[in-house]
């Protein structure tokens, strides 16, 4: 992927994709953005966002940016105002064991329209965080660094991040010992000691190296190969 000159990422996500197309009347123009698409376990999330044409957007939403950059209490509160100021927004998941059968890329694809579907509302234009969506038959744009340069995918990552990380909470308590609720299935030391005690769950994505290591290894001492649960 091409790297973006740091004059071209703002301090915060603005509205420079949006305000051309909403000028042009394209004013139903939803963000996407993913969550989780590294972790060892659970799904890859995805949102989408409508945000309104309205004064005051950017004072109104000015703390939101790339997920990655915020705090978890940050997250939450700026949900909860995405989710009041947004015309539309939907969130999609594709499960670990889609994300197995497809690739994590198509299984992110997959996450992304069924957030799409979950918008409810006829969505004219797409803008992507780094990926395009061939399978969706709309205009759209896939900007590197997008979660920072657009507010409607900042948004979008906001929402991804924050319904991944609640679903990840209640695997914490279906599948103890690998602390989910701690690092939401991504590969840290407490990850790793849990999956070489316990084996894999079934929420645990068998195709990621570091899981495909503990199948190979318990299979050769005769061990389970998913545990039990």
């Amino acid at each position: 992927m091409a790297r973006l000159p740091k004059t071209e990422i703002p301090k915060f996500p603005d509205l420079r994709f949006e305000s051309p197309l909403w000028s042009k009347g394209v004013t139903a123009v939803a963000g996407l953005d993913e969550a989780g698409r590294g972790a060892w376990a659970g799904p890859v999330s995805a949102a989408a966002v409508v945000l309104p044409t309205e004064n005051g957007l950017l004072e109104r939403l000015h703390g939101v940016r790339d997920s990655k950059q915020m705090t978890v209490r940050q997250r939450s509160v700026w949900a909860d105002q995405i989710r009041a100021a947004a015309l539309a927004w939907g969130v999609g998941f594709a499960e670990a064991s889609e994300v197995d059968a497809l690739g994590i890329v198509p299984a992110t694809r997959l996450a992304m329209e069924r957030a799409l579907a979950g918008c409810g509302c006829v969505v004219e234009h797409l803008l992507v965080d780094a990926l395009r969506l061939p399978g969706v038959n709309l205009p759209q744009q896939a900007l590197i660094k997008g979660d920072a340069r657009s507010l409607s995918i900042a948004a979008a990552s906001v929402l991804a991040k924050t319904a991944r990380d609640a679903l990840m909470q209640e695997m914490d308590e279906v599948f103890p010992g690998y602390g989910f609720a701690r690092h939401k299935g991504y590969g840290t030391a407490v990850h790793r000691a849990g999956l070489d005690g316990l084996g894999p769950c079934r929420i645990h994505r068998f195709s990621f190296a570091p899981v495909r290591e503990v199948v190979l290894a318990n299979a050769a001492q005769g061990s389970e190969p998913i545990r039990g649960c």
